[in-house]
């Protein structure tokens, strides 16, 4: 299917010691640019695993924050499952199940309770979607959670693009008749020692969201849908597809550019949608998002990142977010459902000019 060669790069993870590398997706479309259309193609690939093990059995999927929400969106668009991802964003009105991701750089991820609890009665399986199974803890904690709230008549499933759990955590799995699915099994041995010749001697930019007070084109599309909330898998998708035609119709017609699209932290499958619309008309789309991961760089040979921008948050003004070797576009367009967040959007707008992009726009989905 997929080659681990094909698919993994290694980074450092800064002050992290629970976990001192990052395993970074080439073809994921989160830390690392990437054609739209082969990070959907990757995608695709799981969800048809998904289909030959469920056939037509109503599930729901459950997509981890942040960095597999869109393959959580896009997967569930396309079996027609129903689709909620975690979260570490308030909601007004939600009432959450807590729980921690313990070696990431953000532990605390919250699940919308009153939502899982509309569709129990529909499915008897949920099957969590994640980028990198690695241990399985995580989604472990949230099963007793689920088994404590209500009972142990529901069946469980994980599916994620890589799979590097090791034999004591497989075989806890099958004692708990939870089943796996992945694309590629990778092994953790040697991960970190791969990582001990490169120094943390790439560059660092502090970007500045006072100091930037310019005005970019801006619109705002109707029609929003947060997926943040309960989802049917084709809506959200025909959603994500209105949204890319309200898109289009608000900017110049494009063919032949060199394009980069953007997504925003948690909100990344909305913005792919419209990148692989802006790639469908002929032009040469890149799509990655922000990401709260803080990771370093270094200009080592084979080190997948040299150039690190430090930015505010869109939606909360006192949390940091980064982008990674953004490079140069003609056009660069930032799809979010962020409603606010100016003192953030000067920050990513420094970080790209910085990058030497000149024309950018804003969509903000609402």
């Amino acid at each position: 299917m997929y080659s681990e060669k094909e698919l993994v790069v290694l980074a450092k993870r800064e002050n992290n010691q629970k976990r001192k590398y990052l395993v970074v997706n080439r073809l994921q479309g989160k830390h690392i640019a990437v054609s739209p259309k082969v990070a959907l193609a990757m995608f695709d690939k799981l969800a048809e695993i998904l289909l030959q093990a469920y056939g037509k059995e109503k599930l729901l999927l459950i997509g981890f924050a942040e960095t597999a929400t869109a393959i959580g969106a896009a997967v569930a668009g396309k079996i027609d499952a129903y689709y909620i991802q975690t979260t570490r964003e308030e909601l007004e009105g939600a009432e959450y199940f807590y729980f921690s991701e313990v070696h990431s750089h953000a532990t605390e991820q919250k699940l919308v309770r009153t939502d899982i609890e509309q569709v129990l009665q529909k499915v008897k399986r949920i099957v969590f979607i994640e980028d990198e199974i690695t241990t399985g803890n995580t989604i472990l904690n949230i099963i007793r959670l689920l088994r404590k709230a209500y009972g142990e008549n529901l069946a469980f499933s994980a599916a994620s693009i890589l799979n590097g759990m090791g034999e004591e955590h497989l075989e806890g799995y099958k004692e708990q008749g939870i089943l796996l699915h992945y694309l590629t099994k990778i092994d953790h041995g040697n991960y970190e020692k791969a990582l001990e010749g490169y120094q943390e001697d790439g560059i660092c930019h502090l970007c500045d969201g006072e100091a930037l007070e310019e005005h970019i084109e801006e619109y705002q599309v109707d029609g929003y849908q947060d997926a943040r909330r309960l989802v049917q898998g084709k809506k959200y998708q025909m959603a994500c597809q209105k949204l890319c035609e309200k898109t289009l119709a608000c900017l110049p017609f494009w063919k032949g550019k060199k394009v980069l699209v953007l997504g925003t932290e948690e909100f990344m499958y909305p913005a792919l949608c419209v990148a692989e619309r802006l790639e469908e008309m002929g032009n040469q789309v890149s799509y990655h998002a922000t990401t709260r991961s803080p990771i370093s760089v270094s200009m080592g040979n084979g080190y997948p990142f040299s150039y690190r921008y430090e930015l505010i948050s869109l939606y909360n003004h006192t949390r940091k977010t980064f982008l990674y070797n953004i490079g140069s576009y003609e056009e660069v367009l930032v799809v979010t459902d962020a409603q606010d967040g100016k003192e953030g959007l000067c920050t990513l707008i420094h970080a790209l000019r910085l990058s030497g992009n000149k024309n950018i726009r804003l969509i903000r989905w609402c």
